[in-house]
């Protein structure tokens, strides 16, 4: 029994840490992503802002390409850099909020692509707390959320396992 009662000491501070552990875990390919071979920036826009675009996957000797963003396409011209193209677009207007795919090719057969998140001044459906969409008719769970949820349940299962132990 005196055993049992130190193991269940530790399990709350146990359950921290692996609820830490998850969440690191989840980071590994969100860092990933941003190493991506597509430099867009500004990542964020509000319609009507102009996006600039780099790459330099096309390699060294090539010093054009197109892109596409939105149905609207530009051109990507050599930067004085060595091998890196650089273009620009403007968001439209009447853009929808959330993530807009922009395409980069470049010959001979050279196809990337990454998004840009639109995201208008008036708020419009839910809050964005950073743990998925909050659009409405966009409400998809995350992974991150649902392990949340699932590591805070077992915590919750355990403490009160650990009560009715006691009593």
């Amino acid at each position: 029994m005196l055993r049992w009662r130190i193991f269940m000491r530790y399990v709350p501070a146990g359950a921290g840490i692996g609820l830490v552990l998850c969440a690191l875990a989840l980071q590994g390919p969100a860092a990933a992503a941003d190493d991506s071979e597509l430099r867009i920036s500004p990542k964020k826009s509000a319609p009507g802002s102009t996006v600039t675009v780099s790459t330099t996957a096309c390699g060294s000797d090539v010093t054009y390409g197109k892109g596409t963003a939105g149905g609207d396409e530009f051109h990507l011209l050599d930067d004085g850099h060595k091998g890196t193209l650089t273009g620009t677009f403007r968001i439209p207007k009447g853009a929808d909020s959330g993530s807009h795919e922009v395409i980069v090719k470049c010959p001979p057969s050279i196809k990337i692509t990454d998004t840009v998140k639109v995201k208008r001044s008036h708020p419009s459906g839910g809050v964005d707390a950073g743990f998925g969409p909050a659009a409405v008719g966009d409400n998809k769970p995350t992974l991150l959320g649902a392990t949340v949820l699932a590591v805070t349940a077992g915590g919750v299962l355990v403490m009160r396992r650990h009560r009715s132990v006691r009593r």
